[in-house]
């Protein structure tokens, strides 16, 4: 399955960062973005949480919360949200269920071997719980910022 922009947000229900839980109704009537990221505490992951982090004031001035979504088990989650102090909830998607929902999880190359893993994805969902933006194979680099133009230039700031 693939969700692109426009269609429902495919629910969700998943155990995250701080003793928390996420939900696709948590969020009802509030936009948020939701990304996928393929492992806690690796160096483009960390880049990509961190930027997120020193945004977060902008999107919650907007009104939008994030969540990090990775396949990791909830104790690499907890280390990686504790030493980077990522205070967003980090959710831990291990049967990765929800990647699948959303067309995260995917096949990957390396090496010349194939295997199951998780593409960098953000979606940005509105108040409706409607997909408004996806973007897929993320360049981690700029990418908060680019998110953050996409808020502005709809209106939801």
């Amino acid at each position: 399955m693939s969700v692109t922009e426009g269609d429902a947000a495919p629910d969700f229900s998943m155990p995250a960062s701080g003793g928390r839980t996420v939900s696709l109704a948590d969020y009802e009537g509030k936009p948020f973005i939701l990304y996928f990221y393929p492992k806690a505490d690796t160096p483009g992951c960390t880049k990509e949480a961190c930027s997120f982090q020193e945004s977060l004031p902008n999107f919650a001035s907007a009104g939008i919360n994030v969540i990090g979504v990775s396949p990791d088990k909830m104790k690499p989650i907890e280390k990686f949200a504790e030493k980077y102090k990522l205070t967003f909830p980090l959710a831990s998607d291990e049967s990765h269920a929800v990647a699948e929902k959303y067309g995260t999880w995917v096949e990957k190359s390396m090496y010349g071997r194939k295997y199951m893993g998780m593409e960098r994805s953000t979606f940005l969902i509105d108040s409706n719980g409607k997909v408004l933006r996806v973007w897929r194979k993320v360049s981690v680099t700029g990418h908060a910022d680019d998110v953050m133009k996409v808020v502005k230039a709809n209106g939801l700031v």
